[in-house]
């Protein structure tokens, strides 16, 4: 029985290995870097933080394949980039341009780190309230230290 269990869990730990790998056939070098180029350039749409180079989403496939076709249609990079973002938007830009759109996803984190700093500054540097209390105390306290210097004096 430990045996079969074994073989399961082999079986198991391996079906990760068994992922299908896409060889795209180039005859030209310079297409073979444009593609490299533009994969590596543009989003995937399902995936969060990856560019189509590095995701194996169906949708990423898809794509990939779609530029492929399109480059050996003869395509310019611009009709391919037009055309992705006729479907999925600035999105589709690994780097999105700036624009109105888009401004808050440029300079919001530096507004943030601004303003946060402006709270620290304003935190840091207020003042502190004195240990001796007001001025009115200080003085009264100045006042008593000369009458005990005085009475020791006289003493």
């Amino acid at each position: 029985m430990s045996r079969l269990k074994l073989l399961l869990l082999l079986i198991c730990l391996s079906a990760p290995l068994s992922a299908e790998i896409i060889f795209y056939q180039f005859d030209d070098p310079a297409i073979e870097q444009r593609f490299n180029q533009l994969i590596t350039d543009l989003r995937c749409p399902k995936c969060q933080n990856n560019n189509l180079a590095d995701s194996n989403a169906p949708l990423s496939v898809d794509l990939k394949q779609i530029i492929y076709d399109k480059l050996h249609a003869q395509a310019t990079d611009e009709e391919i980039i037009t055309f992705l973002k006729e479907r999925y938007g600035d999105f589709i830009y690994y780097k999105p341009p700036v624009n109105a759109s888009t401004w808050f996803i440029w300079f919001g984190p530096f507004l943030v780190l601004i303003f946060a700093l402006v709270l620290m500054s304003r935190f840091f540097n207020r003042k502190q309230p004195d240990p001796v209390g007001s001025s009115s105390e200080r003085d009264y306290l100045a006042t008593v230290d000369e009458w005990q210097k005085e009475s020791q004096e006289n003493d």
